[in-house]
């Protein structure tokens, strides 16, 4: 089958990025953003209107992971650490790498397998415009699934930080992209930002990293590549340290999970993890 051209522009695209150092920007077209007002939205969902949508909305979407698992377009073949995110008794931040949509799936179904997807939710932190503009049945999922939008509005951000407050205070677990970038298929993991860590430390919860490796199948997708197999890597947490500030700890945990990542990758691939880029901007990257 033919590669599809759009793929292989995505990973021309991701190449060039990765020469470049911005590791930060999306190799693939977004749909543009658009302002999400703070009336528009409650992050939180109490009202039993609000829980009835959003519990109706992630059944939906388990069906359809289960219709992709049952057609081999989402593959699971491995989870490694699940205790250490079955032992987790409070709130938790989940790091992951993001590589592809459905790893958003992944991570879910992976939650599922412990007994905390009976008591707790996961939410998810995802990009403004996916959820104010992105069409069809993955917007409904993007509005509806126990979403947490970035905005670009002030006031929505910090009724945004709020939620994350009570939501981690309620003994709920909140996934976060860090690398803040979607890069397709791309196994590397890439420079993190500090916002989950900085969540993780003023809440005094856990980060629990996630890093998910791939293998080809001899599957051929629609896109002419071949489906990946997924390996999911669950870490033990990173707890901040009493003694020290909420700054200190957000760096230290941040650094602390990209090396977490960094051994898993050497560790599955049995490569030196290196990038295209230049090494001092790789340095300011990572370590700030």
């Amino acid at each position: 089958m033919e590669k599809s051209p759009d793929r292989l522009r995505v990973l021309e695209k991701i190449k060039e990025l990765e020469m470049q150092g911005k590791f930060d920007i999306d190799a693939e077209e977004d749909p543009p953003t658009v302002p999400l007002e703070p009336d528009e939205i409650e992050f939180v969902k109490n009202k039993r209107r609000d829980k009835l949508k959003a519990n109706g909305a992630t059944w939906i979407a388990e069906k359809y992971v289960n219709n992709l698992v049952r057609k081999n377009k989402l593959i699971i073949k491995d989870v490694v650490g699940l205790e250490n995110l079955k032992n987790i008794e409070g709130g938790a931040i989940i790091t992951c790498n993001h590589f592809n949509p459905f790893d958003c799936f992944t991570v879910e179904k992976v939650f599922r397998m412990t007994e905390h997807s009976k008591k707790k939710t996961l939410y998810k932190i995802i990009r403004e415009g996916n959820y104010t503009n992105f069409p069809g049945f993955y917007g409904f999922l993007f509005r509806n699934c126990h979403t947490l939008p970035l905005s670009t509005n002030k006031q929505t951000m910090i009724k945004l930080l709020k939620s994350v407050d009570e939501i981690l205070a309620n003994g709920d677990f909140i996934l976060i992209y860090p690398e803040q970038s979607l890069w397709w298929n791309y196994k590397k993991p890439k420079p993190l930002k500090s916002g989950a860590f900085r969540f993780a430390s003023k809440n005094n919860v856990p980060i629990v990293p996630i890093f998910i490796t791939m293998k080809e199948t001899d599957i051929i997708g629609d896109d002419g590549f071949p489906i990946m197999e997924y390996y999911v890597h669950i870490e033990k947490p990173i707890y901040k340290d009493e003694n020290l500030t909420e700054k200190e700890n957000s760096e230290i945990m941040k650094n602390k999970n990209y090396e977490i990542w960094k051994k898993i990758y050497e560790d599955f691939y049995q490569v030196p993890l290196e990038y295209l880029c230049d090494n001092d901007i790789l340095k300011e990257k990572i370590y700030g």
